[in-house]
């Protein structure tokens, strides 16, 4: 008996890291795609010059909304939930 719980223990602690791996894989890639529409959004305020603010509207409605959307959180404050 003590083996077998041994081994569900083993095997839901290796699930628990394969969970917590993969959040913060999708976290990185989220947080990286962010800088890639913060990139764009320069490279269109700068392109533009004086019409910036009417021209690149759309990017920068897009990156505060990825902002607030794609906030990084570590696996503590997720396992705690």
């Amino acid at each position: 008996m003590a083996v077998e719980a041994d081994d569900v223990t083993k095997q839901m602690y290796k699930a628990k890291l394969v969970a917590r791996d993969e959040h913060i894989k999708e976290s990185w890639v989220k947080a990286m795609e962010v800088r890639l529409v913060r990139d764009e959004l320069e490279k269109c305020r700068k392109g533009e010059g004086v019409n910036a603010m009417e021209n690149c509207r759309w990017l920068a409605e897009k990156y505060t909304q990825m902002l607030q959307d794609n906030k990084l959180k570590g696996y503590k404050t997720i396992e705690r939930a």
